[in-house]
Order: C-alpha cells, then structure tokens, then sequence
C-alpha cells in the first residue's frame, strides 16, 4: 500500500518515541508474562475478516475511549499489532501518553505475523 507522506511522517515521529518488537519478541513476550495482552488495532472488517489467536481487539478509532476501561492497570504489558505496522506504533504513542509504561508495536504487524506462520483464525 502506497502511503501519504504526511502519514509517513507522523508515524516516523511516533515510532521514534514508540519500541517495536519483532513477531519472535511477541511471541517470547506473551510466553513469559501470562498477564502480557496481544492488542488487534486493526478496523472492525480486518478483524472480522482474520486475526491472530489469542488476541483481543481494541481499534484504533476508539483505542483511546476504551484501553483505560479495557487495561485500568498502566503497568500491563500490551503488544499492539496492525496491518502493516503503522498504526499500532501511532497507537502505541497514543497509549504511551496515556501513561501505559509497557507498552510496544509489534513491527510488519498482521502481514509479519502471518509470513511467520502465527496461528490466526476467522
């Protein structure tokens, strides 16, 4: 997908502020901490469509009404994927500000995922 440049730029900027995780770190990650959340920031139609097993969704359009209802304890370690990678890092940003200590952007996101054979389901 062809992005804007005023997009690219803002997601630049947050991923600056913003750790990513490779799909192996996810992985390592949620086997070491039970309490560890994997986060879908896709669209309601992606997620519909196919997300990863074991994970919750959470969009990025109401990322910011719902995470503190959803997660009310800050310190939860939340892995936050998208398609592509971009807008889980501007999500991630946005629960960073929020005052989330532990949380991070999973890199290449859904399209990673699936070329690294995590299990998803319909």
């Amino acid at each position: 997908m062809k992005h804007s440049p005023g997009f690219l730029k803002v997601v630049d900027e947050a991923k600056s502020r913003v750790r990513e995780v490779t799909v192996a770190e996810a992985r390592t990650r949620l086997a070491a901490n039970p309490r560890a959340v994997l986060i879908d920031v896709r669209e309601e139609s992606e997620w519909r469509t196919q997300h990863a097993v074991g994970a919750q969704h959470l969009g990025k359009g109401i990322l910011e009404r719902d995470l503190e209802s959803r997660f009310p304890d800050p310190t939860t370690e939340l892995i936050l994927y998208c398609g592509g990678g971009f807008r889980s890092a501007l999500a991630a940003d946005v629960a960073q500000r929020m005052g989330y200590s532990a949380v991070v952007s999973l890199a290449g996101g859904y399209r990673a995922m699936t070329e690294a054979g995590w299990p998803m389901t319909p």
